[in-house]
């Protein structure tokens, strides 16, 4: 390995002797002596142990071996020039382009990630995009990936960590639910009630919520749920609150185009619902001096389109 790389220098100087035509050519073209050049190709063919070049008092003729060589020079050549490109594209200031890879949580994605794809490449023709959709923690390193978005009050250390927004966890029920069951007051009433809950584990029927007390203390409690329906994807929660199957704990972005058209409404004002679901929404990639410029327009897009509104 140590003699391949050191005969680098010397194979550069062969492939320019043969495109130049000429040692003397070559020499004023590398800003070297003719007679420095001549004992590096020397060199060159003292350590292959054959002769590369036929020389003449006229001009240079390559030998068979020779022609071999210089065909790996050329395909030396064009590699060298592919990592100048590869390092300018990562260069920062550098027009982005190449290939960005992203994991995002499944409904996060669908609702909040997705509608801005489209704006980011038709902006950035030279990018290719990936989105990796799972719930699962993944390993940015193991996994080849460049980000991650992740909702979690604790980003994971080792990590740079970009806040985008603030993810809360809104309870909900149809108008018609609630003319027909009541509205809760407080948190210990959702046990008359139908709730639509995740179904995942045990704990999925205990929501948790918080508020801000009189004094500097919160307020916490922790209430057992029942419903007779069960569903862990939050459209299809959403969706089944619409239908007045129950009270629905939603992600806000899910449930923020119905609470709007008032076809579901919030209840438990002042009550905060504590989930693991819940927390701000951070982008997450290696902590490095330098991002290559395709992934850092991605991150600034990112960070634009979901920016809280003013």
């Amino acid at each position: 390995m140590n003699d391949a790389l050191e005969s680098l220098p010397d194979l550069a100087v062969f492939a320019r002797v043969v495109a130049a035509g000429s040692f003397s050519a070559a020499a004023r073209g590398l800003g070297l002596t003719p007679s420095a050049v001549s004992r590096q190709v020397a060199r060159l063919e003292a350590r292959l142990g054959v002769r590369l070049l036929e020389r003449t008092t006229r001009q240079l003729r390559l030998t068979a071996a020779g022609q071999a060589a210089h065909a790996r020079c050329q395909a030396l050549e064009a590699a060298a020039r592919e990592v100048l490109q590869l390092a300018g594209a990562h260069r920062p200031g550098a027009e982005p382009r190449g290939r960005v890879r992203m994991s995002v949580l499944k409904a996060y994605g669908v609702q909040r990630v997705q509608p801005l794809v489209a704006p980011f490449l038709a902006a950035h023709p030279e990018v290719q995009l990936q989105l990796v959709v799972t719930d699962r923690v993944v390993d940015l390193f193991a996994e080849d990936i460049d980000l991650a978005l992740r909702v979690t009050d604790t980003p994971p250390p080792g990590l740079a960590a970009r806040p985008l927004e603030v993810v809360e966890h809104i309870v909900c029920a149809s108008p018609a639910y609630l003319a027909g069951r009541g509205l809760p007051a407080a948190p210990g009433d959702l046990a008359r009630h139908d709730c639509l809950w995740l179904g995942e584990h045990p704990h999925d029927a205990r929501w948790r919520f918080t508020r801000q007390g009189s004094g500097a203390q919160a307020e916490a409690v922790t209430v057992p749920v029942h419903g007779r329906h069960a569903v862990n994807h939050s459209g299809m929660r959403r969706d089944a609150a619409l239908a007045g199957l129950g009270i629905a704990s939603l992600p806000g972005f899910m449930a923020q185009e119905a609470l709007s058209a008032r076809t579901l409404v919030r209840v438990l004002e002042g009550w905060r619902h504590e989930t693991a679901y819940s927390g701000t929404a951070w982008l997450l990639y290696p902590a490095q001096r330098f991002l290559p410029p395709a992934v850092r327009a991605w991150i600034d897009h990112l960070a634009a389109g979901l920016a809280p509104a003013a």
